[in-house]
């Protein structure tokens, strides 16, 4: 059996408008993942909607509204091969109100296409998805500069709206020298997937920037975190918590402990055995979702929500926690004594806003103001938590994988952000 290919998760993001979706059709068409008759039916779609163009984005866009408005709404999975890795691509709205989905495709990602049109340079989304990039943890980035024939292929022009991504790069914490730029012009379908004579000085295409990403390490080496997504109980086996492990190694035979559990304590408990697709492991990692039988855990002990790790390093429960957020899209104003919903891994729990620290620049992460009254979209900011019940999360800098959330609120996601600083439950 060929041995699989590393698998990544590739989000495009970038402002609306700008091309991200037709860049992602160019790419899958021309590299055989669209067929030519799938094509052709979405091409007679777009005249009939009088979208001529439009056919490409139509690809990703197949929600019939999306199609009616030219607009990416919802997120788009797609999986896309190279000769290197296989890849899920993640096609994620530009449009400010569908800013939440753009978020739960970016937290999943383990690189960004940020698109941005040669002929309007950086805008508000621009600016709005590199820093939710940044918050969100995403540390590989291409800049695909985009419409390059609206230009008239000018290399003048691409420096330009390079050196503008470079200075609002650098403000929020990218580095642009290690940064690859890439000119492209989708709808014609110039240095997408195939060099074009149109910029001889172009370095690269962007399917080959995309082949030269780097699988994240696994980060094997943290302590084993495991959030519980469902608990089974199994006649004649017992009770099966089920999951995606995010860091560290799961061995059967390994004393744990599963918090913050139903009395808030922790629960202690021994791996009888690991079991993935159907078949017994002796041992797991990050990435593998996995049903383990644990000896000591009870039907009423462990919920979705709670979170398993080694005996002698379980994971965090915090009474209090500091967190940087970024807000998104609140109706008023955030202040003191809000208790919206924060889903953190599998965990959705009430939390209350004690204290506003500090108002940053979304851009540049400077303080703005000490204490302020309030907050509002567009504001990024250090904020004081209290969860209503115990939660597990982690430091940022020490499990970044468990440190990261989105604040939900009737329905929509307000803000998202991660934990800086905590104070451990006792």
């Amino acid at each position: 059996m060929a041995k699989d290919k590393p698998h990544m998760n590739l989000v495009f993001i970038g402002h609306v408008d700008h091309g991200k979706s037709t860049t992602v059709g160019r790419l899958l068409f021309d590299s055989g993942n669209v067929s030519e008759q799938q094509m052709r039916k979405l091409k007679e779609k777009a005249q009939e909607l009088g979208k001529s163009g439009f056919e490409f984005a139509f690809v990703m866009d197949g929600l019939k509204e999306e199609q009616e408005r030219g607009v990416t709404i919802d997120l788009a999975h797609k999986k896309f091969e190279t000769d290197k890795y296989d890849f899920t691509i993640i096609d994620a709205p530009g449009h400010k109100d569908f800013i939440k989905n753009m978020i739960t495709g970016t937290s999943q990602a383990d690189a960004a296409v940020l698109v941005v049109a040669a002929n309007d340079g950086v805008m508000a989304q621009t600016k709005e998805h590199l820093f939710l990039s940044r918050t969100l943890g995403v540390t590989q980035l291409i800049i695909a500069i985009n419409k390059m024939d609206m230009k008239d292929y000018s290399e003048a022009t691409f420096n330009q709206v390079k050196e503008q991504m470079s200075t609002l790069m650098k403000s929020v914490g990218y580095k642009p020298e290690s940064t690859p730029f890439i000119p492209i012009a989708s709808l014609p379908g110039d240095n997408v997937f195939a060099k074009t004579d149109k910029m001889p000085w172009a370095s690269a295409t962007l399917l080959d920037t995309i082949n030269n990403l780097v699988v994240p390490d696994k980060p094997t080496t943290l302590p084993m975190r495991m959030p519980i997504q469902d608990v089974y109980n199994i006649t004649g086996i017992g009770v099966v918590p089920v999951g995606k492990i995010e860091t560290g190694i799961m061995k059967v035979g390994q004393k744990v402990m599963a918090t913050p559990g139903r009395e808030g304590k922790g629960v202690p408990g021994e791996v009888k055995s690991i079991e993935m697709h159907h078949s017994q492991m002796p041992e797991a990692g990050p990435g593998d979702n996995v049903g383990i039988n644990v000896r000591g855990f009870g039907k009423k002990d462990i919920a979705r929500g709670d979170v398993i790790g080694p005996a002698e390093a379980p994971p965090t429960v915090a009474s209090e926690f500091t967190a940087q957020i970024v807000v998104l899209n609140h109706p008023s104003v955030i202040t003191v004594g809000y208790t919206p919903v924060f889903h953190i891994h599998t965990a959705q729990i009430a939390c209350q806003f004690v204290a506003i620290e500090k108002k940053l620049n979304p851009a540049t992460g400077e303080v703005l103001a000490e204490n302020p009254d309030f907050i509002k979209n567009g504001d990024a900011a250090i904020v004081r938590i209290r969860p209503v019940q115990p939660l597990v999360i982690e430091k940022q800098k020490e499990i970044p994988q468990m440190s990261r959330f989105a604040i939900r609120d009737s329905g929509a996601t307000v803000a998202a952000g991660m934990c800086i600083d905590l104070v451990k439950k006792v």
